[in-house]
């Protein structure tokens, strides 16, 4: 597919393009035909249609998976790495297409989507020099035993993916599933499928039939993936609640299951009195990742918890900054902020805009639609609320949109009881440069992953994920290629050599 772009790339990227699911290695709409309607969310206007897969064609799916996994597995690392290094070829040649449409169907800028397939090469690459550092251990023994374990895949692999990085996650988290000799069903969400759909594309032609199958769908997909028998191991990426039903469900199939689940955040971003204030102002806005997906991500730092030394002087710095940022057409090269995902997201987001009002807290700025774009497009302001305090809904609840909460503090022990007094703990970040503080104030946050001076970074090879309700498991790391693989230990008992050696010689 070439990257020559298109006046209107939904003409070029979308329009009379066959959007299709992969099972077995083969291109399929599915068995029933069921389609689900694609909604421009800068737009509004329907788009495309996408395969609905049946039961038939999960269990079809995992079949396929089943049948591919012994071989795929024996291949060994080395083998498996050339794959890896064909898709990461085929990966750039498609970066274009596939940030496109990503900026299409789930509303994210397109500068933003370009940077997210950039960021593809630190896994591909990653996942297999890590698998191939993996070792077993050698356990002390009395005299003639020998203990040692080993590892093994575990087999089909199932990976349910959320609306916000469509491409990367489809291009990414099933690798370490992967690169360790299982195979993988992919599911992504429903509201955001075009991206994967077309990477299916890749996954075909640099890996063998049945390694990665896609289907796509809604709630019942999911569903059926999660409760199949020979799906032992799974990740997901979205929501808290949907993450209680996977394990739910996992549990009442009747089988053990294992789980990764990198949930939601509701994560705080602590300022000191001794920082500059402008840097602090720019790490609030890209921590809460208004320029990458209008605060649509699980690690947004939705609560700016500061010092009332600055705090005034913050709020107005922060409402100003807000306000130079462009909104429009997510596929724009112009565009700062696109729209939010879907006009279900968009109701639920407002909502919360209207709590905000209606429980106290001050709007600062934002809160309302943007004057001059698409009538059809799910567009909100930047939004900016000071004075909330921990006991309003937007203190305490996941927004998931572009709504920044500012707290006042002027007491460490109570700033820290306002941090932590939240059933989320994803992510934060410390801000101030005193460094005894800020290595003291990281600690006693209670949460999986804390910058320093920094925000939103991820960096390939440091454990990602969050504590509370905010999941289990670890991403982006050797943790997580562990976690792909169930380990054995072999005990075995030795004869007396001598003894042997005199039957073996007659």
């Amino acid at each position: 597919m070439s990257d020559t772009k298109a006046t209107n790339p939904v003409d070029h990227y979308v329009t009379d393009r066959d959007f299709t699911m992969l099972i077995d290695g083969k291109f399929v709409h599915g068995g029933a035909g069921e389609t689900s309607t694609v909604v421009d969310p800068s737009t509004g206007s329907d788009i495309t249609e996408v395969p609905v897969a049946t039961a038939d064609d999960v269990r079809s799916a995992v079949a396929a998976a089943a049948r591919a996994q012994p071989a795929w597995e024996a291949l060994g690392v080395g083998g498996r790495s050339a794959c890896f290094a064909q898709f990461r070829a085929l990966v750039r040649d498609n970066r274009e297409r596939l940030a496109m449409l990503d900026s299409i169907d789930c509303g994210n800028p397109v500068s933003g989507m370009r940077r997210d397939i950039d960021n593809c090469d630190d896994s591909i690459d990653g996942y297999p020099a890590m698998a191939k550092s993996l070792t077993g251990e050698v356990y002390p023994g009395d005299g003639d035993r020998l203990h040692y374990s080993a590892h093994r895949a575990y087999g089909v692999v199932g990976r349910i993916n959320a609306f916000n990085h469509p491409a990367l996650f489809a291009l990414t988290r099933s690798l370490p599933a992967l690169i360790t000799g299982n195979t993988v069903v992919m599911k992504p969400s429903e509201e955001t499928s075009l991206s994967t759909l077309a990477a299916g594309e890749l996954f075909a032609e640099a890996f063998p039939p049945g390694v990665v199958n896609i289907v796509t769908g809604g709630a019942e997909v999911g569903d059926g993936i999660v409760t199949h028998p020979s799906i032992k191991r799974l990740g997901f990426v979205g929501s808290v609640p949907t993450g209680l039903l996977i394990q739910k469900r996992g549990a009442e199939s009747g089988h053990v299951k294992q789980f990764s689940l990198e949930l939601g955040g509701k994560n705080a971003m602590v300022v000191f009195p001794d920082v500059d204030l402008d840097e602090v102002v720019q790490g609030a806005i890209s921590g809460m990742n208004m320029t990458t997906n209008a605060g649509q991500a699980c690690g947004s730092n939705s609560r700016v918890v500061v010092h009332a030394r600055i705090y005034d002087e913050f709020v107005t710095k922060l409402a100003a900054a807000l306000g130079e940022y462009r909104m429009g057409v997510a596929y724009s090269d112009d565009t700062d902020i696109g729209p939010l995902v879907s006009r279900k997201q968009w109701s639920r987001v407002t909502g919360y805009v209207q709590a905000g009002v209606e429980d106290g807290a001050t709007l600062v700025r934002g809160g309302g639609r943007p004057d001059g774009l698409p009538e059809g497009g799910n567009y909100l302001e930047p939004t900016l609320f000071a004075d909330v305090t921990p006991n309003m809904r937007i203190a305490r609840e996941e927004i998931f949109g572009p709504v920044i909460s500012v707290f006042r503090w002027d007491d460490y022990d109570e700033m820290l009881t306002l941090v932590n007094g939240v059933d989320f703990g994803l992510t934060s970040s410390v801000w101030t440069n005193d460094l005894a503080v800020a290595h003291r104030t990281a600690d006693a946050i209670q949460a999986g992953y804390v910058w320093i001076n920094d925000s939103t970074q991820h960096f390939f090879g440091t454990p990602f994920g969050g504590w509370k309700n905010s999941g289990i498991g670890r991403e982006d790391s050797k943790d997580e290629v562990m976690s792909y693989l169930e380990q054995k230990v072999v005990h075995a008992r030795f004869g007396d050599a001598r003894s042997a050696l005199r039957k073996m010689m007659g």
